[in-house]
């Protein structure tokens, strides 16, 4: 997919990568892009998507909090939280595998110009 050129690609790259973390964690996509914290399953799989949202689509970290109706300190937060977990071998290879996805996505369909 490469890197997202405007603010609907942003969101559209927040509802893909919430869309494999709740694939692969089993939460509710709709709690992951809901605005609470809600459960903590779906907290982390927040997290997930986030983390995934900057580094496969290569948005800056107030790009991925103004998707995610959130501030850009919580991103931040998350992506910590991830990479810390990325010293858990089978942790790496699993989200590794959710990155590589996300990256291999072909670019949005844009409409031809009038």
């Amino acid at each position: 997919m490469g890197v997202c050129e405007n603010r609907t690609d942003d969101a559209a790259a927040a509802r893909l990568a919430a869309g494999v973390a709740s694939y692969g964690l089993g939460a509710s996509q709709a709690d992951i892009l809901n605005g609470g914290r809600g459960s903590a399953e779906a907290a982390f799989a927040r997290q997930v998507a986030m983390y995934l949202c900057h580094v496969a689509f290569e948005l800056s970290l107030a790009r991925v909090a103004a998707a995610f109706g959130r501030d850009r300190s919580t991103v931040a937060h998350a992506c910590h939280i991830i990479e810390d977990r990325r010293d858990e071998a089978q942790f790496d290879r699993w989200i590794a595998t959710l990155e590589a996805m996300l990256r291999e996505a072909p670019a949005p369909a844009r409409s031809p110009a009038r």
